[in-house]
């Protein structure tokens, strides 16, 4: 269906379309409980307990599909594990001019500058305030994204953090502090040990004045770091004993596509996401894996003693088409992934059947040779 309806459609409206769909099917009385009994995770080997969360699968869809909070249930009842909405920011704004999203067909991928076009955090923090007051909502786990506003200057990012932090926290699962995306100027400085160090004990401080309870709090970094820099994150959030980091975030490369040397020039500038990311993001993955492992046997950390294994959740994004790319993560470290470009081409039935497969390769004990991996 994605080839014969979805392409022939600019990208950003064929998205729209398809979450206007979705909230449309949503509505009908029952079709999110019938679609969640019929579709959701249910073999017990597939549930995760991570970040003091219980996921009744590994698989999540992560933040840019559902930036404003308004598909939460229906893509629930797809068969999510869990779904992240975001990025949201303190400021409603408009994001770049379109066009702004494109497809490289060829590669299986998706370029994006979206810029944070969302409805502002104070919008999301309502929406998120009713559905959990609101009759039939799913009792899916619901991660929240929170990023800088375009329009407020580099030196006051922390506030404008702790002002979507103080809306959005009091409803979010789990809140995911985004310094990422290469599509806001400067936002990817923020990376930076020196900076993330303030800006997440800042959030983590205020998440924590407008809350009862621990809100898990996670970083999410680009693929574009330098294996020194993502180690460095790694023991960063050991420091501030953070809950999770999200690996990996969109590239800027464009590094060995197949897609025509003009295609690629008409799409311009912005983020790739999808099949070509998928060497990186296992590459980072292994590298946080294998940092936090050292740590945990060594004792350096010195608030655990030698054996304890560092309490840092790692959530794999990035080039994830199937189910073995799901398992290839989970034993590579994972303790949960998500997907956004493989959903939007594989359609509705992509999130379900993903989890059935994953729960076929669990039970057979499939373990993956490298000579099975694409290069």
């Amino acid at each position: 269906m994605f080839e014969r309806v979805l392409t022939r459609l600019d990208a950003e409206r064929a998205h729209h379309l398809a979450v206007g769909l979705m909230r449309v099917a949503a509505r009908l009385p029952g079709a999110r409980r019938a679609g969640w009994r019929r579709l959701a995770p249910a073999d017990p080997a597939l549930t995760v307990e991570a970040m003091g969360l219980r996921f009744p699968g590994p698989l999540g869809l992560a933040a840019g599909f559902d930036k404003n909070a308004i598909a939460i249930d229906a893509l629930g009842a797809l068969g999510f594990g869990f779904v992240e909405v975001g990025t949201v920011t303190g400021r409603a704004q408009p994001g770049n001019p379109r066009p702004r999203l494109h497809r490289l067909l060829a590669d299986r991928a998706i370029v994006n500058r979206m810029g944070f076009n969302n409805d502002g955090a104070a919008a999301v923090a309502a929406r998120l305030a009713a559905r959990r007051r609101r009759r039939g909502s799913l009792p899916i786990v619901v991660g929240v994204n929170i990023g800088k506003t375009k329009a407020v200057p580099d030196a006051q990012a922390i506030s404008d953090y702790e002002a979507s932090t103080r809306m959005v926290a009091p409803y979010a699962d789990y809140l995911v502090v985004n310094v990422s995306s290469p599509n806001t100027p400067g936002l990817r400085d923020l990376q930076a040990v020196s900076q993330l160090r303030p800006l997440l004990t800042a959030v983590r401080a205020q998440a924590d004045a407008v809350t009862d309870r621990r809100v898990p709090l996670v970083v999410k970094i680009a693929p574009d770091l330098s294996d020194d820099d993502v180690l460095a994150v790694a023991d960063l959030a050991l420091e501030l004993r953070l809950d999770g980091i999200i690996a990996t975030n969109t590239t800027v490369s464009r590094a060995g596509l197949s897609s025509a040397p003009g295609d690629i020039d008409r799409v311009g500038a912005g983020g790739l996401s999808g099949a070509p990311l998928a060497a990186r993001a296992l590459e980072v993955l292994k590298l946080l894996s294998s940092r936090l492992a050292d740590i945990g046997t060594s004792g350096d950390d010195q608030t655990r003693g030698p054996g304890d294994t560092p309490d840092v959740a790692l959530i794999s994004v990035g080039g994830v088409s199937d189910a073995r790319d799901v398992y290839e993560r989970l034993q590579a470290g994972a303790d949960l992934v998500q997907a956004y470009t493989a959903f939007i081409y594989g359609g509705a039935s992509w999130p379900s059947r993903v989890h059935r497969e994953l729960a076929g390769l669990l039970a057979h004990g499939v373990t993956l040779r490298p000579a099975e991996r694409a290069p």
